[in-house]
């Protein structure tokens, strides 16, 4: 039904944003809230709708090609919208879409909820069906937004929520604490994606 939202951003929580379009607060579920920053900035999220008996829920994308694969990974039997959304806040969409294609359980088997059933249907469903997500300069794919905050540990803090929100288990979380703690950060998405790569690793 929607396409994407333009509006700004009026709220940035561990597991979704909200964005103001004319005065209206819309609840977005996104991979990594802390890409965007609260600001007057107008900014564009893309959104897929899904909508059940109980609920219509909103998920959102930084960019066309992040919510093609976000569809593409929602087709395959087995994958909700959480565990997408799981998947994809890892920033490595490149290193994903190999893994895909050179048949890599063991990398897919990292992402909560994907165990390696699943992680082989990911590959059975989708291998010679990602080449359209191809870009130009392989480099250049999903580059992400980064939001600026302020405060050393709340960033840290917001950063691990997010992934206990993600449904990384808080037992894996601590374990890369003393590790994130070392991370040169500037945002909380620094932080973020320095913990999606290490429980990933």
């Amino acid at each position: 039904m929607y396409e994407y939202l333009h509006g700004t951003v009026a709220a940035v929580y561990p597991d979704h944003v909200v964005i103001d379009v004319n005065g209206v607060g819309y609840l977005v579920n996104t991979a990594n809230p802390y890409r965007y920053a609260v600001n007057d900035d107008p900014t564009t999220i893309y959104v897929y709708q899904a909508v059940s008996d109980t609920a219509q829920t909103l998920y959102g994308f930084v960019d066309y090609a992040e919510k093609q694969l976000f569809l593409k990974l929602i087709n395959v039997n087995g994958i909700g919208p959480k565990s997408a959304l799981a998947i994809l806040a890892n920033p490595d969409h490149q290193g994903l879409m190999l893994a895909i294609k050179t048949n890599d359980v063991s990398f897919l088997t990292k992402f909560p909820g994907v165990g390696k059933k699943t992680a082989g249907q990911i590959v059975l469903d989708l291998q010679g069906k990602l080449d359209d997500l191809e870009p130009a300069d392989s480099d250049e794919l999903f580059t992400p937004e980064v939001a600026g905050s302020a405060g050393d540990n709340p960033k840290l803090d917001d950063a691990i929520a997010a992934l206990n929100a993600l449904g990384y288990k808080e037992t894996a979380v601590k374990k890369i604490l003393p590790q994130l703690k070392q991370t040169a950060s500037q945002t909380t998405n620094d932080y973020l994606s320095a913990g999606l790569k290490l429980l990933t690793k």
